[in-house]
């Protein structure tokens, strides 16, 4: 991320009211809902603030979760030890302003929240993304997670692989 975006925890001076992702489901949640979901410990959010303006250019929200082991891929669940879930950290929430497209902003708050994980103490085995639709589901499937095998737009990677992806 280059020193145009500063990336921290949502604060009460961000200016969340003209944040527009161009899904509306997003964006509600972003303007109206976030404060309430950190504040009742529900998730917390971080954003890209542009440092020239002060503006939003995205957020990314994470919350603990664990996720079935018979909903895994065979192929990843075959290594995990036999507990009846995964621990896991749920990318619940990602949008970016559309004034920000196709700069890498989608993809730096991805790599965010990945190294936010895997710094954490906590211990987590994978990083769940819940993708709103298609296009989401697919930007995630770009960089190697998997969905579950019963629900398609929840999308999933190991925090080792995931470390892997980190730019250096």
């Amino acid at each position: 991320m280059s020193a145009r975006f500063i990336i921290e925890p949502l604060e009460n001076g961000h200016r969340r009211a003209d944040f527009a992702c161009g899904n509306e489901r997003i964006d509600a949640y972003f303007r109206t809902v976030v404060s309430q979901d950190v504040k009742r410990k529900y998730a917390t959010c971080f954003v890209a603030r542009e440092v020239a303006t002060d503006r939003v250019a995205g957020f990314y929200t994470l919350s603990s979760s664990n996720v079935p082991l018979n909903e895994v891929p065979e192929p990843l669940a075959k290594k995990l030890p036999r507990y009846p879930s995964v621990p896991a950290v749920l990318i619940g929430w990602l949008g970016r302003h559309v004034d920000y497209a196709g700069q890498g902003l989608g993809a730096a708050l991805l790599f965010d929240a990945i190294r936010t994980v895997a710094t954490s103490p906590i211990g987590a085995h994978a990083i769940f993304a819940d993708a709103i639709d298609d296009d989401a589901a697919a930007f995630y499937a770009a960089f190697g997670f998997a969905a579950l095998l019963e629900r398609k737009r929840t999308l999933y990677l190991p925090v080792a692989t995931a470390l892997s992806l980190l730019p250096a």
